[in-house]
């Protein structure tokens, strides 16, 4: 029994028998931790538990318990297994620690892949030479020796297709853009980053893809029209009477401007007075993918807003609206209401018959009505916001229905109006909507009717939307 406890193996034995459990009962608490804060650790961990460990103590066991000679095959087989291992868990660990917990932005996110794969190359060739050198004994400074002279050969020979990935990769490194960035290059005026891999980056120029190789971008300029961040705005030039008043064109301007649907919310659009009757207005948006979008809008709703002002667009006056459709405005707004003749005729010089572009704002949530105004021809949606933020359609007005039912109690209106599509209207002012109501009281409560039934339908939307 003396024997057995001052053999050195019998130790070596013991102390491997202990250890091997308690460090596999730790590991695996550790793993499971990490685990459950879905860290990167968690592989490396797993790695250690289910290979290092049971490798390292295998090969104690062979060379210090059994006492077999460090140069047996079965040790030799068993070092070079728990080498490999080893060699995967510093990949694993480099990778985790260094390149996948980066934070987003870093330089350490930014590294191309193609350099990664590069690295984990160079890392596996070194630590298989050193596990030949050291467990096998092989000599393999020749080898390393006849790779470097390859490598300067090949070098020599492809310096030229080599210069121009590298110059690529560089780019790709620095990475002056990102997906879904707006590029400006000598060759095309402007497309948006769809891809960008190793070899090439592909714009969509909204006629087709174009493929750029990298290692052009590296050697030519081009023009990030993303950035900075948040502050890309686009000039829009229009041209007036040199009758018009200055400050009303710039004061329409800009409110249309307030209108557009993809205007940056965190900015303001300026409108600034040229020479000979040319305005430029500032439009501040997210990105140069809303800017043709958002000039024809504007354009197009200037052409109806500057009629509405009665200013002269490119100095061209418009003779609206036509006979007609003024007596065709008459008569729905005394249909509406329930004028008789009289009436019709003692309106008819305070009618305003107005136009307004497709998806252009006839009313302003919040805001107090000046008047009423009714459907003519085309259109309007009233909306209100939900919860959310999302459009909520409280009704879609048509011919002969009315907005701005609020003139009289000079009350704020919930609901915006919009135009579904092109959409005339009539407008009558308040003091003029009053002196009716004063000859007829039944009108007010025609009036009261319909706001309380359009309270009610914005009530039930906005309850239905919070369920």
């Amino acid at each position: 029994m003396t024997d057995i406890f001052s053999a050195p193996w019998f130790w070596w034995a013991l102390a491997i028998a202990v250890a091997l459990p308690i460090s596999l009962v730790v590991l695996t608490e550790i793993h499971d931790a990490l685990l459950r804060r879905d860290s990167y650790l968690a592989r490396p961990v797993s790695l250690i538990r289910n290979y290092v460990l049971p490798l390292g103590a295998l090969l104690l066991l062979l060379v210090k318990a059994t006492e077999v000679r460090a140069d047996a095959t079965p040790v030799r087989v068993v070092a070079t297994v728990l080498g490999f291992v080893v060699l995967v868990l510093l990949l694993s660990g480099l990778n985790a620690t260094v390149f996948q917990s980066a934070p987003e932005g870093s330089w350490r996110k930014r590294v191309p892949s193609i350099f990664l794969d590069v690295a984990r190359f160079v890392l596996i060739s070194v630590g298989v030479g050193l596990i030949f050198a050291f467990v096998w004994g092989a000599n393999i400074g020749g080898l390393f020796t006849a790779l470097g002279i390859g490598s300067i050969v090949l070098g020599l020979t492809l310096q030229n297709s080599v210069g121009q990935v590298i110059s690529g990769l560089l780019v790709l490194f620095e990475q002056p853009f990102q997906i879904g960035d707006w590029v400006a290059t000598r060759w095309i005026g402007g497309g948006r980053v769809v891809e960008v891999n190793w070899r090439a980056t592909h714009l969509d120029s909204g006629n087709g893809i174009y493929v750029l190789p990298n290692s052009l971008l590296a050697t030519e300029w081009f023009i990030n029209l993303s950035l900075p961040r948040d502050e890309h705005s686009i000039d829009v030039v229009t041209k007036f009477s040199a009758g018009d008043p200055p400050d009303a064109v710039s004061r329409t301007l800009t409110a249309v401007a307030h209108q557009l649907p993809l205007l940056r919310r965190d900015a303001e659009p300026v409108t600034r007075t040229g020479g000979s009757g040319e305005f430029t207005t500032t439009i501040p948006l997210h990105s140069p993918a809303d800017d043709v979008e958002t000039r024809s809008t504007f354009l197009r709703w200037v052409w109806y807003a500057a009629r509405r002002e009665a200013l002269k667009l490119d100095d061209i006056a418009d003779e609206f609206p036509p006979p007609a459709v003024f007596e065709e405005a008459l008569r729905i707004v005394g249909r509406s209401l329930h004028l008789g003749r009289t009436d019709q005729e003692v309106m008819r010089e305070h009618l305003r018959v107005l136009r307004y572009g497709a998806g252009e704002i006839v009313q302003e949530p919040g805001s107090v009505p000046a008047g009423m105004q009714f459907v003519v021809s085309g259109r309007a949606r009233l909306e209100m916001r939900g919860p959310d933020g999302t459009a909520l359609g409280i009704r879609t007005l048509e011919r002969g229905e009315f907005l701005g039912q609020t003139t009289l109690t000079r009350e704020p209106v919930a609901a915006v109006g919009r135009a579904v599509d092109e959409l005339t209207v009539a407008q009558l002012d308040r003091e003029h909507i009053e002196a009716l109501v004063l000859r007829r009281p039944l009108l007010m409560q025609e009036i009261g009717r319909v706001i309380e039934e359009r309270r009610a339908r914005a009530r039930r939307l906005t309850a239905t939307a919070g369920g």
